[in-house]
């Protein structure tokens, strides 16, 4: 913003767009207007097929509360879990870009596939690892649909909690009244959708626990039980009790309170598993 925006005065766009380094607030040093690796850097390799380069924000507790789940069920979904530190520029390495052009988190990668097959975006891992395991995603095509709909529609909204609600309420470098108003509206308006929908399902699409809670719990879980960008009371997010019930549900199940621990390098130490190998890193 130049400084007349800052003063409260109208900001008039330049008629090219140039990128000022100063205007990224808390996230300046990472943020930037290219794609491609800032340095070289091979990922990891465990033992398992499985490996996930990821960090337990919202989008990347989505794949470890699944794969959690797939060996709570006995499916051979064993993996390893490495971090990337999104602070530090971890995802613009080579060997992530690798994997993940876009350089955000998650990104798997099966090693059971020849060649080996990389999968980006968080949706996609889902749907990639249910179909792959034979879970969590529903056959019949009408529930099927409902199921992907909600996962949709999750990928398309979170958005605008964390690159509109979350940046200019929690992160910018000032408070402006407009963009945080017109955020927490579309955010509020999520929430009553979700209310309305799980005031007459136990889940999301019905009985059935399917990969949609797994992605939509991620998110609005964590904005309704644990205050995410510490605007559970601006948002009023207890007057949500279809989704605060849901929530609460999810997360007592074992599974979902180990996949929340994975690759978190903040909170309780004694909750922290930086890295995942084997159940034994829970311990």
């Amino acid at each position: 913003m130049s400084d007349e925006s800052n003063d409260g005065a109208a900001y008039t766009p330049p008629q090219v767009w140039q990128w000022n380094t100063e205007n990224g607030g808390r996230f300046a040093n990472i943020n930037r207007p290219v794609a491609g690796p800032t340095h070289d850097k091979a990922l990891p390799v465990g033992e398992h097929p499985l490996q996930l380069h990821s960090l337990g924000t919202p989008n990347g507790v989505k794949v470890t509360v699944l794969l959690e789940e797939l060996l709570e069920l006995g499916k051979d979904a064993e993996y390893d879990a490495y971090l990337i530190n999104i602070g530090e520029g971890d995802q613009f390495s080579s060997g992530f870009v690798d994997i993940n052009p876009n350089s955000k988190i998650p990104a798997l990668l099966d090693r059971s596939t020849n060649p080996p097959t990389r999968v980006f975006e968080s949706g996609a891992i889902l749907v990639y690892l249910a179909e792959k395991f034979d879970a969590f995603l529903p056959k019949d095509p009408s529930a099927r649909a409902e199921c992907l709909s909600w996962l949709f529609w999750q990928m398309g909204s979170a958005p605008y909690l964390g690159g509109g609600f979350g940046h200019f309420y929690a992160y910018a470098p000032e408070k402006w009244e407009y963009p945080i108003d017109r955020f927490a509206m579309e955010v509020k308006r999520q929430l009553d959708v979700l209310d309305r929908n799980l005031s007459q399902r136990r889940f999301l699409i019905g009985d059935e626990y399917t990969i949609a809670d797994m992605a939509n719990y991620g998110w609005y879980g964590a904005l309704v039980l644990h205050n995410i960008y510490d605007a559970a009371v601006f948002l009023d997010v207890a007057s949500y009790t279809n989704v605060v019930r849901w929530a609460q549900e999810i997360e007592s199940r074992p599974a979902v309170q180990r996949g929340r621990r994975v690759n978190r390098p903040w909170g309780p130490e004694e909750e922290r598993v930086i890295e995942r190998h084997s159940p034994a890193d829970f311990k």
